[in-house]
């Protein structure tokens, strides 16, 4: 099983259209294939660049690409569903039992609220998802309907992921519209997710930073 497969697979394609679909009702952001396949590439550089082998880049693909697919069923615990959901389509590919249960474990564990990394592929992911900060994921079109979180993506003009191998440090890079969004804002939003993004950044042997505006936040 190839990630190449994987985004061609019907009932991946599936789960995340409609997980996509139910949070566009419940007034999130986007969570389509567009931001999965972002997520999976980002996850697999960020692997590549640190020197890890093509098996657990293809594999942090894999995950990145499923880690939505629980939205189909709830919001709430979306990251185990999903990593039930990913065993089920999984099992009845010719992957191995223990590349299987890596990118189930990574799915599982990708949402701050309940999860954390444990080893690398789960580690690219979380900082892979979480640095997919910008205005384009926001759905809503009208700015003054806006919420927090509509309000927080919509601001950030400029997002730039940044690994400096040898001095073993990540940075995410932004641009914020402080007249659509206060740092507070941001913070109030993002903050658990950064340091969700640290935790990771410290199972690759690295250290998580964040700028806004040209100064260092974290």
């Amino acid at each position: 099983m190839t990630f190449e497969e994987i985004k061609k697979n019907r009932e991946v394609l599936a789960f995340l259209e409609k997980g996509n679909e139910n949070l566009g009702v419940l007034g999130y952001t986007d969570h389509s294939k567009a931001h999965c396949a972002l997520v999976a590439e980002r996850a697999a550089d960020i692997l590549k660049k640190l020197g890890y082998k093509q098996k657990e880049r293809e594999l942090a693909k894999i995950a990145g690409f499923m880690h939505d697919i629980g939205n189909a069923v709830n919001r709430s615990h979306h990251a185990e569903y999903g990593a039930i959901l990913a065993n089920d389509i999984l099992k009845d590919t010719d992957m191995s039992l223990k590349d299987r249960v890596t990118v189930v474990s990574a799915i599982g564990n990708h949402d701050e609220s309940t999860g954390g990394a444990t080893d690398p592929v789960s580690a690219a992911l979380i900082i892979a998802d979480k640095t997919d900060v910008r205005r384009n994921r926001v759905r809503n079109v009208d700015m003054s309907s806006f919420d927090i979180h509509d309000r927080v993506n919509y601001a950030v003009t400029k997002a730039e992921l940044e690994i400096q191998t040898e001095k073993k440090v990540i940075t995410l890079h932004l641009q914020i519209d402080e007249n659509i969004c206060t740092m507070y804002d941001y913070f109030d939003i993002f903050l658990g997710r950064m340091m969700m993004c640290r935790k990771a950044a410290e199972i690759l042997g690295l250290r998580f930073r964040l700028t806004a505006n040209g100064s260092k936040i974290l």
